[in-house]
């Protein structure tokens, strides 16, 4: 026993604590979120690249978000029921932007699925540092940050290799990437590459035949002009790190042969688009700094593809831009719970927009027809906002900021000086003063409450301004065949500009709730309702001057021309997203059922009509499978019929329909196996924002293509991808 005692007393002498020296450990705040917003990583962009070319589908499954139907890799996203320039997208903090009278080259179309590392989505509410010249929200779509080496004596070497199959279309395409890294620098390059044949809808809904006159023979199901080819993108980065600072430069080149458009009246026969991206990011003891410089040089081509009619020569249209930008942002922590963000940001766009003249004699000889010349729109817009962590529990984010767009753009002609359909139009815009200049000031308000480990309430006001963009303001011709062409909504109809069109400016309100067990893990229930009314409201009239006729004024079920208008306009709708593990065992697995349900409406208050391109009620039920590497997924979609639409615009009403899509995948360490099949009972379809069907045929007047078809949806496709890294 004295033994024993005599061991515990050892032993307790030897556990007495050694007081040791305070440690502090230091590290960045958690990269959490900000209020009101949807933040995608991996796994899920993972399971969708394997389906898509086009990086807007990553997005098909956030709340609140839906896709404008345009070519098959240039969708235009939509932010409840405001679209395209209405949005500020980023890629990789850049404000790329469309340089088409059809808004063919969308921003997203610039960045391939496979290299979209991270995307955040602020739905509606936006904070002013991510805002500016936008009035619905905001999607910032990022690449991989650079890797480098932990250690001195270590050279990261990095590799993927990747590609697809897909049935429908016979798409295919690759993508590679590569990276070099020491501890203090990393080269990087990756490419990729997508082409698809048309793709086919789930049955027929037109009468099979040639698509024109000495033109191929489309199936009845085949939607024409839904072909892209030659889609390669190339990127090489580079990027120095020393202790807190990081210096990133990124060289990017896209070149697309081809992409049709079944809903525009022409397709893309050539994109070449240059992007180059300096950034500098640094941290120091008061707080963080990122600076930026970008340049994006566009050079783009349409004309008639192979099922459209061929007139015996080209019909060329080109444009030619330049987007240059520069990005300043300050956070200054001025205290454990409060950071004080500011900034400035000057954005300038060049753009000229001619279509060649053909032929020796008639209407389109023998001038450049300027479309847009010499057109201009520069910003400078400072913010400043502050973020306040008062509590556990609340935390608020107030910024407010000012811009000041100026636009303009010079003397334009028709093809000719001869012939009055174009002189007229082209003196009675070239007697204008075009320079416009407009002053925005917004502002947010945003907050978070957290009143238990269960519970979270977020919501704000936000006030947001943007100006028309040049083909809204400086579209002149009242021609219907140079009307027609001007279109990046995809309804068929054609547009005119307005010099004197005021900005827009939107009052918007937002509110969520949010329901989840305490990890956060288990289950969740989210419901948001909006509303947002916007001053100034840019939507479109009749047009009934020019060479406009009496009938255009009144037609009901034809192709009309329009000119923008400021009108009222209010839009409002509700989202309920969430999940729920339904049961996990290590022998099966989890499983765990995803929802989302959006709805939507907007209406012109000046007119009380409905607004364009507008979803209707919609839902989508995941039941998803995981176990080790293995994740699979059974995804349910109901969509309501469409019936209220833009009566001014003739807009099509679209059916309900329901579609199952499976998919499966397999990870293993160093690899990835996707199969998917889309649309299973292959249904038959239409696309309730996917405009009208004009994809084959004479597109270039308003009565030679049958005014009543929706551009359907693709019917039934088995996809595999694969990729390995190492």
């Amino acid at each position: 026993m004295a033994a024993l005692l005599a061991v515990a007393s050892c032993d307790a002498s030897a556990q007495e604590p050694t007081p040791l020296d305070e440690v502090v450990v230091t590290a960045p705040k958690p990269d959490e979120p900000p209020p009101k917003s949807t933040r995608i990583g991996e796994p899920e962009l993972a399971a969708r690249r394997a389906s898509a070319s086009d990086s807007a589908r990553l997005l098909q499954d956030v709340p609140g978000v839906t896709l404008n139907g345009a070519g098959g890799i240039s969708s235009l996203p939509a932010i409840h029921g405001l679209a395209d320039d209405r949005l500020r997208i980023q890629v990789d903090g850049m404000d790329v932007t469309s340089a088409c009278p059809n808004h063919m080259n969308s921003p997203l179309s610039y960045i391939s699925p496979t290299q979209v590392q991270r995307v955040t989505v602020f739905a509606g509410l936006t904070p002013v540092s991510a805002g500016g010249n936008s009035i619905g929200g905001t999607i910032q779509v990022e690449s991989a940050a650079p890797e480098f080496a932990s250690s001195a004596d270590e050279l990261l070497v990095r590799g993927h290799l990747g590609g697809f199959l897909r049935s429908n279309g016979n798409g295919i395409g690759y993508d590679v990437a590569t990276s070099i890294a020491g501890t203090g620098s990393s080269v990087s390059y990756s490419e990729s590459t997508a082409r698809s044949d048309d793709y086919f809808a789930g049955d027929e809904f037109k009468a099979p035949g040639l698509a024109a006159p000495l033109r191929g023979w489309l199936d009845g199901d085949e939607v024409g002009s839904s072909a892209y080819d030659g889609t390669t993108n190339r990127n090489v980065g580079l990027a120095l790190r020393h202790e807190g600072h990081l210096l990133r430069l990124d060289l990017g080149r896209q070149n697309v042969g081809f992409e049709g458009f079944p809903n525009q009246r022409m397709d893309m026969t050539s994109n070449e688009n240059r992007l180059a991206n300096l950034r500098y990011a640094g941290q120091f003891d008061w707080g963080t700094l990122d600076l930026r410089v970008f340049d994006q040089d566009t050079r783009h081509a349409m004309d008639m593809g192979d099922d459209r009619f061929f007139y015996g020569f080209g019909m060329p249209m080109d444009s030619e831009s330049t987007n240059r930008g520069a990005h300043s942002k300050a956070s200054l922590e001025l205290s454990d719970r409060h950071t004080l963000g500011v900034g400035g940001e000057y954005l300038t766009y060049r753009l000229d927009d001619w279509w060649s003249p053909v032929g020796s004699s008639g209407s389109m000889c023998c001038e450049k027809f300027w479309n847009v010349r010499d057109g201009e729109q520069s910003r400078l817009g400072v913010y400043a906002e502050w973020q306040a962590d008062w509590s556990p529990q609340w935390l608020s984010l107030v910024g407010a900021r000012v811009d000041r767009v100026a636009s303009d753009a010079g003397d334009v002609q028709g093809y000719n000086d001869v012939m009055a359909m174009w002189s007229a139009d082209a003196a009675a815009f070239n007697a204008r003063d075009h320079r416009r200049a407009d002053t925005h000031v917004d502002v947010a308000v945003l907050l978070r409450y957290v009143p238990s480990q269960t519970l979270t309430f977020e919501g704000g006001y936000a006030r947001k301004t943007r100006s028309p963009n040049l083909y809204e303001r400086y579209a002149w011709s009242t021609s219907a065949m140079a009307a027609l062409m001007n279109n990046f909504v995809g309804d068929g109809n054609g547009y005119i500009g307005r010099v004197d069109l005021e900005p827009e400016t939107a009052h918007s309100v937002s509110a969520s709730g949010e329901l989840h067990d305490a990890e956060q893990a288990a289950w969740s229930l989210r419901a948001t309702l909006y509303a947002t009314k916007v001053n100034d409201y840019i939507d479109a009239i009749r047009c009934d001057f020019g060479q406009c006729s009496a009938a255009n004024a009144t037609a009901t079920d034809a192709f009309v021309l329009l000119q923008y208008a400021n009108q009222s306009a209010l839009l409002y709708g509700a989202d309920l997203s969430g999940h729920w593990l339904v049961t996990r065992s290590d022998r099966l697995g989890s499983f765990t059922l995803r929802g989302t349900l959006g709805w939507v409406r907007g209406e012109n208050r000046d007119t009380d009509d409905d607004l364009y391109n507008i979803m209707p009620l919609h839902g989508k039920l995941a039941l998803v499978h995981e176990l080790g590497g293995f994740r699979t997924a059974v995804e349910f979609g109901a969509v309501e019929s469409k019936t209220r639409t833009s009566s001014v615009r003739n807009e099509m009403q679209t059916g309900h329909y329901s579609l199952l899509d499976l998919r499966s995948s397999y990870a293993f360490e160093h690899a990835r196996v996707d199969v998917s099949i889309e649309n299973v009972f292959d249904r038959f379809y239409s696309l309730p924002l996917g405009g009208a069907y004009l994809g084959q045929g004479l597109s270039m007047s308003s009565f030679t293509i049958p005014w009543g078809t929706p551009v359907p949806g693709a019917g039934r496709s088995i996809n595999v991808a694969l990729s390995v890294d190492f």
